[in-house]
């Protein structure tokens, strides 16, 4: 006997006739973002790691350096653990869950606050004096067109540092006809069009020289230009971020520095470290990053490949930045970086 569906409607088909609820909800799929509760009960793990991927970003500089400097390691590559972010965007669009958008404001806002900024684009047009500063790299195998390049950007100051003894002729030569004045201590040196008063050694604490002092005379009158290159630092497994050296370096730079007579000064060269560092304190507390003041993006500056971070920077005090920018790439492993000042 056949049996009679008094439902209205035939078995296997809802009241739309073709499979879906009648509310026209279109199905399980839709009906997990109706659901009001579940939306907000679902994806607290997703919401639990945006919330703590919020914690370093605002807490990092009271991660302490007394464990493996993990504090700079992580001030370093700060910018970089946004990264994170749209993978917790994911998660939260596959589990449907408002609780986790909600949550990913918090990092996102952060993060914002922290690097917002560097995103815009804050370059000027113009500037009384143009520099440069690039490691070139003891290992290039073309100093004479490193040199050359540089020379094509018509800066007014070039800084290099990492100058090996036997190639310093090689820059000298290259970079004479557009810049007769020019200073060499130890691996460091400055080029000018402007002349150069004396240049002394700055004592970072390395044996050697990697830092120093000298004076040019501009057409708004005299500048003190410090050129330095503070110590690399490593990651390694057993000692974590090896950065000791480099920070006593930074401290004994910034006291040269706060004894500088001249009101005008101008840091060019490879500090081993970001501006995020506060490792870096006895130098940023008394100068000015260009790049943050009148740069565009992060302006990252190493590795030369894939540049991940800036830790090549100019940085001034009593002058005004206009623009900065990074340059294209050399036969170095940093890209060279530079900046337009007006007094």
């Amino acid at each position: 006997m056949a049996r009679v569906d008094t439902s209205g409607t035939q078995q296997g088909q809802g009241a739309g006739g073709d499979g879906e609820p009648a509310d026209g909800s279109g199905g399980p799929a839709k009906a997990r973002w109706s659901d009001r509760t579940g939306r907000w009960r679902r994806g607290w793990w997703p919401a639990g790691f945006a919330l703590a991927l919020a914690l370093p970003m605002l807490l990092h500089s009271r991660v302490p350096n007394r464990i493996g400097n993990l504090g700079s390691l992580l001030q370093t590559f700060l910018p970089w653990v946004g990264l994170a972010l749209p993978v917790l965007v994911l998660c939260a669009v596959l589990r449907r869950s408002l609780t986790a958008v909600a949550a990913l404001l918090v990092p996102l806002l952060v993060w914002l606050n922290l690097f917002g900024g560097l995103l815009l684009d804050k370059t000027g047009g113009g500037g009384a004096l143009m520099v440069v500063s690039h490691n070139v790299d003891a290992d290039n195998t073309d100093p004479s067109g490193t040199a050359r390049q540089l020379a094509a950007s018509d800066a007014d100051l070039i800084a290099l540092q990492e100058l090996p003894q036997d190639t310093v002729g090689a820059y000298e030569e290259a970079l004479a006809a557009a810049y007769p004045y020019h200073a060499v201590q130890g691996t460091v040196g400055l080029w000018s069009r402007d002349p150069l008063g004396e240049s002394e050694p700055v004592d970072i604490g390395m044996g050697w020289t990697r830092a120093m002092r000298t004076t040019v005379s501009t057409d708004f009158g005299d500048v003190a230009v410090f050129v330095a290159h503070l110590p690399s630092v490593r990651v390694q497994f057993r000692a974590g971020f090896t950065a000791e050296q480099r920070d006593v370096a930074a401290e004994m730079l910034g006291r040269a520095v706060a004894a500088e007579d001249e009101e005008r000064a101008i840091l060019l060269g490879d500090l081993n470290g970001t501006m995020n560092d506060g490792a870096l304190a006895p130098l940023t507390s008394q100068l000015r990053s260009t790049q943050g003041a009148a740069g565009a993006g992060f302006g990252f500056s190493w590795p030369a490949a894939f540049p991940m971070a800036r830790i090549d920077q100019i940085l001034v005090r009593e002058l005004e930045p206009v623009s900065s920018w990074t340059l294209p790439g050399t036969g170095s492993d940093h890209l060279p970086v530079a900046a337009r000042v007006n007094p």
